[in-house]
C-alpha cells in the first residue's frame, strides 16, 4: 500500500473518530405524567442509544399530579414537551403562547370509555348509562359526544380517577385510557369490561404530540429533526422489536411500574394501532397532516369547544414529519 493511499485510508479515520467526538446535543424533554409504557419511545431511544446516534444527551424530565412540566417549555427550561392532544397545541394559539407541535407520537388518542359486561353491546347504548367523567373530560371529549351523539350531561358524575365507583354500579360506565384503565378494572373488579375508544368513534385528535418552542425551529431546526427522527425510531424499536431497554427505565424512574401493566400497554398500544395505524403507515410514526388537523379541529368547533376564527394551522408544523423515518423497522 502506497503512502498516498495509506494517507487517505488515515484521514478517514480521523475524520470518523472526530465526528464521534463531537460534544452531544444537551436536550431536556419533559413528559406530562410519570414514566409509564405510554411514553414508552422516549424512554427506548434514551436506552438503547437511538438519541446519543442521533448528537443528543436528551435528559428526560418526567411529570406527575404535582408537576406541570408544560409551562416549563415557553421559558426555555425545556427544550421539547410531550402534551397530551391536539386541544393543547390549539389553545398555544389561542393564547399566543410561542410554542408548536411537530410530530404526533401517537395517530390514536388512547381516550376509552368503559362499560361491565352486556350493559353497551354497541355505543349508542352508554347514553342510558351513568357515566363517570373527569372535568377536563367534560371540556373536552364529552362536549363532542354531545354535539355528535346526543349524550346528556345530566347522566355524568365526576371521576376521580378512582374505579370503585364503577365497579360498584353496573349500570355505569368510566373514562380511561385503552392501555391503562381497563387492566386495573381486569384486576380488581375481575372481569373484562367492553371497551370503546373514542378515536375509533370519530374523535381524532393525535395524541402524544412532541411540542417545542418556535424558536428553537427556526434557529435550531436540525436538533428539532434529529429529536423528531430518533424519537419515532424509538417507538419503533419499543412497539416492534426488543422493549426491555425502555422498560427497565421506566421502572428504574417509576418504581410502582410492573411488567404485567407494561405488557398490558404495549399490547394495547399495537392492537389499537395507538402508535401506528392510518397516515403513519406510509409516512412514519410521529405522522400528521393538515386533513387530520383540520378535520379534528372542525369537530371543536362544532362542539363548542373552539372558536371558528382561530387560526388553528398555526399550532402546528409538517416541517419535520411524514419523511418515513424507521418505517423499515416495522415488523411484518
Amino acid at each position: 500500500m502506497n503512502f498516498i493511499k495509506m494517507g487517505v485510508i488515515a484521514g478517514a479515520l480521523l475524520t470518523a473518530v472526530a465526528a464521534q467526538a463531537q460534544p452531544l446535543d444537551k436536550v431536556r424533554f419533559g413528559t406530562n405524567w410519570v414514566a409509564e409504557a405510554e411514553h414508552g419511545g422516549y424512554y427506548q431511544a434514551l436506552a438503547d442509544g437511538t438519541y446519543k446516534k442521533y448528537g443528543l444527551d436528551v435528559e428526560i424530565v418526567p411529570g406527575g399530579p404535582n408537576v406541570n412540566n408544560r409551562i416549563l417549555l415557553p421559558v426555555g427550561k425545556l427544550d421539547f414537551f410531550m402534551s397530551a392532544n391536539s386541544l393543547q397545541a390549539f389553545d398555544a394559539v389561542e393564547h399566543d403562547i410561542p410554542t408548536i407541535a411537530v410530530a404526533a407520537s401517537f395517530q390514536k388518542d388512547p381516550q376509552v370509555l368503559m362499560a361491565h359486561p352486556g350493559k353497551a353491546e354497541k355505543f349508542a347504548d352508554l347514553k342510558k348509562l351513568t357515566l363517570f367523567v373527569s372535568k377536563e373530560g367534560m371540556a373536552s371529549y364529552f362536549k363532542w359526544l354531545q354535539a355528535d351523539f346526543g349524550f346528556d350531561a345530566s347522566k355524568v358524575k365526576p371521576y376521580t380517577f378512582n374505579p370503585q365507583p364503577f365497579l360498584a354500579d353496573p349500570n355505569s360506565a368510566m373514562q380511561g385510557y385503552v392501555t391503562s384503565e381497563p387492566f386495573a378494572v381486569e384486576s380488581q373488579g375481575h372481569f373484562k369490561p367492553k371497551v370503546f375508544l373514542l378515536a375509533d368513534q370519530g374523535f381524532d385528535s393525535y395524541s402524544t404530540l412532541i411540542e417545542t418552542r418556535r424558536d428553537l425551529v427556526e434557529k435550531r431546526p436540525d436538533l428539532v429533526q434529529r429529536f423528531v427522527d430518533a424519537s419515532a425510531i424509538g417507538w419503533y424499536h419499543y412497539i416492534y422489536g426488543d422493549s426491555r431497554p425502555g422498560n427497565a427505565l421506566i421502572k428504574k424512574q417509576n418504581p410502582e411500574m410492573t411488567d404485567a401493566l407494561l405488557a398490558y400497554s404495549i399490547a394495547k398500544m399495537k392492537e389499537y394501532g395507538i402508535v401506528d395505524s392510518g397516515d403513519s403507515v406510509k409516512l412514519g410514526i410521529g405522522a400528521m397532516t393538515d386533513a387530520h388537523w383540520k378535520s379534528f379541529f372542525d369537530k371543536m368547533v362544532r362542539a363548542g369547544v373552539l372558536k371558528a376564527g382561530l387560526d388553528y394551522k398555526k399550532a402546528y408544523t409538517l416541517q419535520f414529519v411524514n419523511k418515513g423515518v424507521g418505517v423499515n423497522l416495522r415488523s411484518k
